[in-house]
């Protein structure tokens, strides 16, 4: 299945075939695998009675990862592969902006918490860092107005907070095939609202 064939009745089987093929794959340099990743900042946000609309978001924050042309280890080469945007812009077309927005802002969000809070740069994990001097750093002070500026930016910083906690080993967690009915009922909400 290509991007051009998916609609709102495969995107989520499409979705789940890549946790199922690819999810086991590293995640740079993290102490779990990317699915592990995304499937714990997903039970975080649903531990946290975060709308179903952010419990997806948590879930799809790193699917850019797979969507975007640049190489898998393109972050720990010194490039930014853009994830954040990659992934948001295949899931605009299948789930609304209360999910693709705070993915898309993601990595704003931890670039805003750098500049703003002092503590929070001292609890980032090394790749964590790694990537942040990739994605630009701390933001600078016009940067912060402008991110607060943004009508998802409150739900991007809970996102951030559950990606960085999920990345604990061995940490037990529901099945992509858990949250797969909430996928495709935001799904079939948005395509009922955007026809």
């Amino acid at each position: 299945m290509s991007f051009d064939t998916l609609d709102q009745d495969n995107i989520v089987a499409f979705i789940g075939d890549i946790f199922a093929r690819r999810g086991s794959e590293s995640y740079m340099g993290e102490a779990v695998t990317m699915s592990q990743h995304m499937l714990q900042s997903a039970m975080l946000a649903q531990k946290a009675n975060a709308p179903d609309t952010l419990v997806a978001a948590a879930l799809l924050h790193d699917i850019g990862h797979y969507t975007s042309e640049f190489p898998e280890d393109s972050l720990a080469s010194g490039q930014d592969n853009y994830h954040e945007s990659a992934g948001a812009d295949v899931l605009k077309a299948f789930f609304p902006k209360a999910v693709t927005e705070p993915i898309e802002l993601h990595v704003a969000a931890k670039r805003y918490l750098c500049a703003v809070n002092d503590n929070y740069f001292s609890r980032l994990s090394p790749a964590s860092v790694q990537s942040l001097n990739v994605q630009g750093g701390p933001m600078s002070q016009d940067e912060v107005d402008a991110f607060r500026q943004h009508e998802f930016y409150e739900d991007a910083l809970r996102l951030r907070v559950w990606d960085d906690e999920g990345k604990v080993a061995d940490m037990q967690t529901p099945a992509f095939e858990d949250f797969a009915p909430l996928l495709e009922r935001l799904a079939q909400q948005h395509a009922a609202t955007a026809s």
